[in-house]
């Protein structure tokens, strides 16, 4: 089951639930409801999220350097994260890995967001989404839907128009995969290459 899809059922359930973010280079979570803690300072880099502050790790062991860790030009260290975010209402809102972004009609889409606009459908119990090559686009977006029980099947025009509505044209899939449940990887994440092979295959 999706972050997002556990988020509404708790809230709906009238469980008060706080986002945290961050990482070991961090501490640990630095970044509750999009508000940084007391010493923690927040930059994007055309979306990249950078974390600064008290809690940052000084490197990694062992290496003397590492592009990861930046100092700009007041003399402040960062930590270029590999994930995407924005401003929303004065907080930050994480959209999801770079490493998982498709560029599509070059255009940015980020999996996260399309799949959180998938799962406002009542058909969609869980979803996936990717990027397979595509001679036209350079890559095409590609949704993996588990449909909730007893659920048909949404056309593709549907799909389209509801996440065109929700993220923007650019970030409409381009083709639809109806899965039993959704590939993870050992850690419990989704296995997107999992999903992109089933694409390619048809």
């Amino acid at each position: 089951m999706s972050v997002w899809r556990s988020r509404a059922g708790a809230a709906a359930a009238g469980v008060r639930v706080v986002t945290t973010y961050g990482a070991s280079e961090t501490s640990g979570g630095c970044v509750y409801d999009g508000l940084p803690l007391d010493g923690v300072r927040i930059r994007l880099d055309q979306e990249r999220i950078l974390l600064g502050g008290c809690t940052l790790a000084r490197g990694y062991r062992g290496v003397d350097a590492d592009e990861s860790f930046v100092v700009d030009e007041e003399g402040t260290r960062w930590w270029r994260t590999a994930d995407a975010g924005r401003w929303r209402d004065g907080r930050l809102e994480v959209l999801g890995r770079v490493d998982d972004a498709v560029l599509s009609g070059g255009a940015t889409v980020l999996p996260a967001a399309v799949e959180a606009a998938l799962l406002t459908l009542p058909e969609v119990a869980d979803a996936v989404v990717t990027g397979v090559p595509d001679p036209q686009w350079g890559q095409r977006v590609v949704a993996a839907l588990v449909l909730a029980p007893g659920a048909a099947p949404p056309s593709l025009e549907r799909v389209r128009r509801h996440v065109s509505t929700a993220v923007g044209p650019y970030a409409a899939p381009r083709q639809l995969l109806v899965l039993d449940a959704v590939p993870l990887l050992g850690v419990g994440k989704p296995d997107r290459a999992a999903v992109a092979r089933r694409a390619v295959a048809g």
